[in-house]
């Protein structure tokens, strides 16, 4: 197990000074263009939930969408996407959350979620855990239950897992 997360490590980009001077920035194209990553991330991501009843897989925008798709189809859910403000098309609830680098807003649509619905909340990476939390608050506005949350990476120092408060907080790769 450990050598396939180092392996997954090593496909991953890293970009200085993006998008600000101080921010290491972790590139997933280059994880999403090797097969082989691409199969085993989504594996790993499964694998913690894969004998829960989960409803919804929600992903942020963007980088949550690539893999929350795949996330959702393993396992039998529906995918909703959580946007940046005036993207999505329907009425939409909003939530604004504090991030590594600044603020910024989340949207979903009104009706994406149901009374009841088992919920897990993806994103490529957690960091201070800002977004996720936002999301958390939309699903929750709408009546959603959340089940666990899934990172394909953490950044430990930023204590994003501490702040998102929740038992289930899976994570493949700890930076």
């Amino acid at each position: 197990m450990e050598s396939t997360k180092e392996y997954l490590l090593s496909v991953i980009r890293n970009i200085p000074d993006f998008p600000k001077p101080g921010i290491q920035f972790k590139d997933i194209t280059t994880l999403l263009a090797d097969p082989k990553a691409l199969k085993l991330t989504t594996d790993l991501l499964t694998k913690p939930y894969q004998n829960e009843r989960v409803d919804v897989v929600v992903g942020l925008e963007s980088r949550g969408f690539l893999f929350g798709t795949n996330l959702a189809q393993s396992l039998g859910a529906s995918f909703v996407p959580v946007r940046k403000p005036g993207k999505l098309p329907a009425k939409t609830i909003s939530e604004s959350y504090e991030l590594e680098y600044g603020t910024d807003q989340l949207e979903m649509h009104a009706d994406a979620i149901k009374k009841g619905d088992r919920v897990i909340i993806h994103d490529d990476l957690i960091a201070t855990g800002g977004s996720a939390t936002a999301a958390k608050k939309l699903v929750e506005r709408l009546g959603g239950e959340i089940i666990g949350y899934s990172f394909i990476m953490e950044l430990s120092f930023l204590n994003g897992r501490e702040n998102l408060n929740h038992q289930k907080v899976e994570s493949i790769l700890i930076i």
